[in-house]
């Protein structure tokens, strides 16, 4: 079977750009269409894991508190980070959990937890929550129904599988770094965003690129004739979906040179603002879920929020980057009148010790640590949970991942009971069984 990057590749040199009537059924049924969709979901990722202590949930009391200071948000009683200024000015849209308490501290196994809502064991590979999202809330139209964003999987590359829901409900990649070469200089945004192979190769026009379709189509007849089954239909799917895509004007979206010099240098310029513009344009295409990770300076790769030396330098320049490309993504999407249908997620894979190490920084923490839900289906202006006067555990409310997981997708009108089969036809619900949505989050 081809893997998706290769179905891109194919359809780049114009192997099919017509035709497709006989696939795109396929597309429909595998993507369990859904034209009554609620909400799209955008999750803010913050790879290795950012400090609670620096972020959102401040001790300026304790001698664990460090060096930064809270500041009072737009919500009477509640206090974030003073390098988090403008995020503060739209608290009345978010809710804070502060009482997130898992189980794993290794950054694989939590990354996969987190986005799958499974503990990594035995033969099954769970979906990522965009692939469950895209499953349950997608629809057969021309851009895909899950994008992920400079991501940062290789500490867990199984975390952003679509698992046993099959390759049809992938990522499509943007901006992983191995775009064409002549597209990969930085400019005043950074280096920019490209998706591999989104355009047809040179000197192959539609007439061209028709006749070479006709052709596959022909070869595949027989070959899929003689072998049916999974992997000859996501093949179909696959390739039809990236055709229909290159054909289409959504494609559009992609185009952040159309959008006015003030709205770019309002999310930042650098590669993580500049994502979070492209989520918003997505989203406001139908895409119903998108993935913006930030892993580095300016949104570059790496593991940035794993700060087990010079946490607090590497936390201010963080969230100098992240402040005003989030702040400016909600008040964007509430402009358009899409925040009350685009829920935001921010968190990571855990938190970070409140006792600072001998190198100022600080360890893996999973006790007792802060998430950030805002927009649609989110009762915001509000802090859920707490930690104690240390930190070092949480005191009341406590959240797992299942509950934080549960309360995501019924945001996003998505029974969390909902069982799925799996490869081997076992039923698997879609949060860990007993896990509750927590109500009080809830709009």
């Amino acid at each position: 079977m081809l893997s998706r990057r290769a179905f891109m590749r194919l359809a780049a040199t114009g192997f099919g750009v017509a035709s497709l009537s006989q696939w795109l059924p396929l597309l429909a049924d595998t993507a369990a269409a859904d034209p009554k969709r609620i909400r799209s979901c955008i999750l803010l990722w913050m790879p290795g894991g950012p400090s609670q202590l620096d972020t959102f949930d401040l001790k300026p009391e304790h001698e664990n508190a460090g060096e930064f200071k809270p500041i009072q948000t737009s919500v009477p009683g509640i206090q974030i980070s003073e390098h988090l200024p403008k995020l503060a000015q739209e608290m009345e849209s978010c809710a804070i959990v502060r009482s997130m308490q898992t189980k794993e501290g290794d950054h694989g196994r939590a990354t996969y937890h987190l986005r799958t809502g499974y503990r990594p064991q035995g033969p099954i590979q769970y979906p990522t929550l965009g692939s469950l999202v895209s499953k349950e809330r997608g629809a057969a139209t021309e851009l895909p129904n899950y994008v992920s964003i400079l991501p940062n999987s290789f500490l867990s590359p199984a975390a952003f599988s679509p698992g046993f829901l099959g390759p049809q409900h992938a990522p499509l990649v943007v901006g992983d770094g191995r775009g064409a070469p002549g597209n990969m200089d930085d400019n005043e945004y950074g280096r920019p965003l490209t998706v591999q192979n989104i355009r047809l190769a040179n000197g192959i026009d539609l007439t061209r690129a028709d006749a070479r379709l006709d052709l596959l189509k022909f070869v595949e007849t027989g070959f899929a004739s003689n072998r049916p089954g999974l992997p000859t239909e996501s093949h179909q799917a696959a390739y039809a979906q990236a055709v229909r895509m290159m054909r289409s004007s959504a494609i559009q979206a992609f185009e952040l040179d159309s959008e006015p010099a003030e709205s770019r240098e309002a999310y930042g310029k650098n590669r993580f603002g500049q994502a979070c513009l492209l989520a918003r344009r997505l989203v406001e295409q139908g895409v119903p879920f998108v993935e913006v990770a930030l892993g580095g300076p300016d949104g570059n790769s790496g593991v940035g929020w794993d700060t087990h030396q010079n946490n607090f330098e590497a936390v201010k320049g963080l969230s100098e980057t992240l402040d005003p490309a989030w702040s400016t993504l909600i008040s964007d999407l509430r402009s358009r009148g899409l925040l009350d249908s685009t829920l935001i997620v921010w968190m990571g894979e855990f938190g970070r010790t409140p006792v600072i190490n001998g190198n100022t920084g600080r360890d893996h923490f999973p006790n007792a640590w802060s998430t950030v839900l805002c927009g649609g289906g989110i009762k915001g202006g509000q802090v859920y949970g707490a930690t104690n006067e240390s930190g070092m555990e949480v005191a009341d409310s406590p959240v797992a991942v299942g509950g934080l997981l549960a309360t995501v997708v019924n945001a996003l009108g998505i029974d969390h009971t909902k069982q799925n089969l799996s490869s081997i036809g076992r039923p698997i619900p879609i949060t860990e069984l007993n896990s509750e949505p927590i109500g009080e989050l809830l709009a």
